[in-house]
């Protein structure tokens, strides 16, 4: 949700950041609307007033027997009665109205976010890690997960498409990347852990920016509530209508959590194997910060993620999105794409944001600097700590052997009770 005053104050500034977006220019028709309202608050304001000042000299007028006066007084009154409905219902309509266009609108990117259209245009950061050389022909990860316990079949026969079934070795795996996940961040980077619900309401859809504009890739159930597409919604809501002291910043809260995505909009997309699933698991991390910290916060979240992806031995790479990739509630964003030898490229493994008080305005989420009586609002940054499914396509990829078994990172090993290799069944 975007500051209305900062658009009445520079609305050039907010046309050009909408631009960068893609937005077209909206300030002339964000401020009509503003400007409709306030006329409409004062002339309710003004008539309550003159209301409750004619009330009082009623009664003067009767005391001083003076019918005529108060009469006229009565009918007066009587007439701004009727009107105070209208003028508050018409207030009631524009606040809506503006308040559903100032919600419509992405979040401004920051100065060093890089101007484009789509991925061909987002920035390298740096790379990091070895890719591997293999002695053989290396296969992509739907080729050799069958045997280790990907079973694609049974998860389309029991859900549909982008479905898996998750079993044997795979399923291990799969538990103890999370475990490995939450015992990073918590120990090492003092992230909380929490297990938030997983049915959200439309309020916490529409703080952390899903709602309205990307319902078509929710699943919703019959009640209303809403399967959450990341643990980010949960999360972020926790300081939802709360004001925080500052001493109590920043706050970092990590939860691994199945996350639930229709992928409405990625038709044709990743159609084969583990890459792109309704149904996911992943480590994700949030952070509630003041305002002068969020920047060195965003770096920090992303070098906790980065250093999952170092402790398991993937090469990746750290890309800055351009204006045209970023999400919906991001100021800016850092992807990590890790190498996929199968697929001779890097994909997307990890996401990184802060969302600066774009996302504290739509939850009300505030918190009061020491020694002051007015409230700000906080930043929030949220990020991918680990996605398990695509961390298992990253690791049979990456640790593939020539007779189809997989060798287990290093650190992983203690959680699989020493096991060294995956071998196929």
């Amino acid at each position: 949700m975007h500051d209305i005053r900062l658009i009445r104050e520079n609305p050039q500034a907010f046309d050009a950041g909408m631009a960068k977006r893609g937005n077209p220019a909206e300030s002339a028709m964000i401020l009509e609307l503003d400007k409709r309202r306030r006329e409409v608050v004062t002339q309710l304001q003004t008539d309550q007033a003159r209301r409750n000042e004619a009330s009082k000299a009623i009664g003067a007028a009767k005391a001083a027997k003076d019918e005529a006066t108060a009469n006229a007084l009565m009918a007066e009154v009587a007439t701004l009665k009727e009107r105070l409905p209208e003028l508050t219902a018409e207030d009631e309509r524009l606040s809506a109205e503006l308040d559903g266009l100032l919600a419509s609108l992405p979040n401004i990117p920051l100065p060093d976010v890089p101007d484009g259209a789509d991925e061909d245009d987002n920035e390298l950061v740096h790379e990091r890690g070895q890719r591997p050389t293999f002695a053989f022909d290396v296969k992509e990860h739907d080729t050799i997960g069958p045997a280790l316990g990907l079973d694609f079949e049974t998860g389309v026969a029991i859900s549909g498409a982008r479905f898996t079934l998750v079993r044997g070795h795979m399923a291990r795996l799969s538990r103890a990347l999370g475990q490995f996940g939450l015992d990073l961040l918590t120990r090492e980077y003092g992230y909380e852990e929490v297990v938030p619900p997983l049915l959200v309401r439309d309020e916490a859809m529409f703080g952390t920016g899903q709602l309205p504009k990307f319902a078509e890739d929710l699943f919703q159930t019959t009640d209303g509530r809403w399967l959450i597409p990341t643990a980010e919604v949960s999360l972020t809501n926790i300081v939802r209508e709360k004001i925080l002291a500052a001493s109590d910043l920043p706050l970092r809260f990590t939860a691994l959590t199945a996350c639930f995505r229709s992928e409405a909009g990625a038709a044709g997309r990743d159609t084969r194997g583990f890459i792109r699933q309704h149904q996911f698991e992943k480590a994700e991390m949030v952070s509630i910060v003041e305002p002068d910290q969020s920047e060195a916060e965003h770096e920090r979240m992303t070098a906790a993620a980065e250093d999952v992806l170092t402790r398991l031995g993937l090469p990746f790479r750290r890309m800055k999105l351009c204006t045209g990739d970023m999400g919906f509630t991001a100021a800016r964003t850092y992807d990590l794409e890790v190498w996929l030898p199968g697929q001779a490229r890097y994909r997307e493994i990890s996401s990184c944001s802060t969302c600066t008080d774009f996302q504290a305005r739509r939850m009300n989420a505030r918190y009061r600097p020491e020694g002051e009586k007015a409230t700000r609002f906080v930043h929030t940054l949220n990020g991918s700590g680990l996605v398990v499914g695509r961390m298992i396509v990253a690791i049979i990829e990456n640790y593939q052997q020539e007779d189809g078994s997989v060798a287990v990172p290093e650190v992983l090993q203690p959680y699989l009770g020493g096991l060294n290799r995956l071998e196929p069944r």
